[in-house]
């Protein structure tokens, strides 16, 4: 019996194998993408048993069904506040393309487009948190704030005062927090100690705590960034509470710098704004705010200038059933009729998105993508290398931001009036694994702006070629095929 054990062994070895490859089969493509169930069943058939742990770790994009339906409730309340009011009261002058666009984003997030809205673009990384900072001096009555990275140090430090202030005042401060990005940064535990103590209401976002009753896949985050005073001024974009650096000794020691985005906006669309901040609240803590901290876009003043812009919030992430910010991408891309340019600092597309790019160099557009020169997070910066020949032969701009920085900034820009901003890179963890929140804008004036700030990154970069790329060395492209393949796993 002894002799004949490890053939035993081996056989319910082999068996298992085989179940769970064939168990694989039937279960992985199940309302899956196919390049996301080819890369699944890669890992699970060439490293069985690790490939389906991993799976049953991280296989699951979508939050627990309680997070979702608390979304879908969130959503029908905010069609009943929104029924028979209508802001957007130009539409008629809108192209038909962008009235569908807004129409796609109100019905996959909600959130309808307004006018006699005002934004000015932040670009200069501690002067943005100065400003965020100064506005809350302003604060009156409430103050709501959410960022992927919550870092109490010495760039942070007057915002910190500044809540300090408010709360003297009798401001009510509320601030969200995600639970992973924020616990692992360096002094995390002081951060939380100074909210407690300068009298904060704060909640961790997405905390991963089983223990408690709390557990989603790990790597489902809240990445969204934004601030709402009052619900009369917002900020959005690309930048965390956090030093320049990040804090990080593995940064400061590559003298890594961010390079941030922000906009200041003003005008009814800071009540969608805060409408975001209301609902990861809710979705956090079960309390849902009253009527004095959930004012309402008829309330809020509107800009009467004739450069007054429309906008509109676009919420989306693992609590809602479509992937909003890739369909709004891809359809703002695809109705193009002049010029598409893209700021991302990970930049890895789904087949889709790679079409619609390309594409619309083969219809003639003007198509520019400003990324980062290196990178910080290196899967990442390899799947994203791996895109270049592609769109190089396309007819693509590749613009590298310099070393030391880290372009950070996600933005996109179709044509002179139409714009995006907001916390979402093009990569598929945004897409499918990240909650974020995007601003679209039609405006000439904002994306006079944004030209502007495009034209710095020019300035302060180079452009890739595809001479250049076509002789970089295979041992340096290696690791982009591979990265490409793990960067589908979702």
């Amino acid at each position: 019996m002894r002799d004949q054990l490890p053939a035993i062994i081996g056989g319910i070895l082999l068996l298992a194998d085989w179940a769970i490859r064939i168990a694989a089969l039937i279960i992985v493509p199940r309302d899956r993408k196919p390049s996301a169930a080819m890369a699944w069943l890669l890992a699970i058939f060439l490293i069985p048993f690790i490939g389906v742990i991993l799976f049953l770790v991280i296989g699951n994009p979508q939050l627990p069904k309680k997070r979702r339906d608390r979304q879908a409730e969130i959503d029908r309340m905010i069609a009943e506040r929104t029924e028979g009011v209508d802001l957007a009261v130009d539409r008629s002058s809108w192209p038909a393309w962008f009235s569908s666009v807004a129409r796609q984003n109100q019905e996959l997030g909600a959130l309808p487009p307004v006018t006699g809205n005002s934004a000015n673009l932040l670009g200069d990384y501690r002067g943005s948190i100065d400003a965020m900072a100064s506005q809350i001096d302003t604060a009156r009555h409430f103050v709501h704030i959410e960022f992927f990275i919550v870092a109490w140090d010495d760039t942070t430090r007057e915002f910190f005062a500044a809540m300090e202030r408010a709360v003297a005042r009798g401001v009510t401060v509320r601030l969200l927090a995600d639970y992973i990005a924020s616990r692992k940064m360096s002094d995390s535990k002081a951060t939380f100690a100074e909210l407690d103590r300068i009298g904060v209401k704060w909640s961790y976002m997405l905390p991963v705590r089983p223990f408690k009753g709390e557990y989603q896949r790990p790597d489902l985050r809240n990445h969204r960034k934004l601030v709402v005073v009052d619900g009369l001024v917002g900020y959005m974009g690309s930048q965390n509470l956090i030093d320049r650096s990040y804090n990080s000794s593995k940064n400061i020691k590559r003298g890594l710098q961010w390079q941030e985005l922000m906009t200041r906006v003003t005008g009814p669309v800071v009540a969608a704004i805060n409408t975001v901040f209301l609902s990861d609240w809710y979705s956090e803590t079960g309390v849902l705010l009253g009527d004095e901290e959930n004012l309402l876009a008829i309330d809020v003043p509107q800009d009467p200038s004739p450069n007054a812009l429309v906008c509109q919030v676009v919420p989306s992430g693992p609590g809602y059933e479509g992937e909003n910010n890739l369909r709004q991408f891809l359809t703002l891309v695809t109705s193009a009729q002049k010029k598409v340019i893209i700021t991302s600092p990970y930049f890895v597309p789904d087949e889709a998105m790679m079409y619609a790019i390309t594409s619309a160099c083969q219809r003639g557009l003007d198509v520019q993508l400003f990324v980062s020169e290196i990178g910080d997070q290196a899967s990442v910066w390899h799947a994203q290398r791996s895109y270049y020949s592609p769109l190089l032969k396309a007819g693509v701009e590749i613009w590298l931001y310099p070393a030391p920085y880290i372009l950070h900034s996600k933005h996109l820009s179709i044509d002179d009036d139409v714009a995006v901003i907001g916390s979402s890179n093009m990569d598929i963890r945004s897409f499918t694994l990240n909650a974020e929140v995007t601003l679209l804008v039609r405006g000439e004036s904002f994306v006079a702006q944004m030209r502007e700030v495009e034209q710095a990154y020019r300035d302060a970069g180079r452009q890739l070629t595809l001479e250049e790329w076509q002789n970089e060395p295979a041992s340096a492209t290696f690791f982009d095929g591979v990265a490409r393949l793990t960067s589908a796993l979702q």
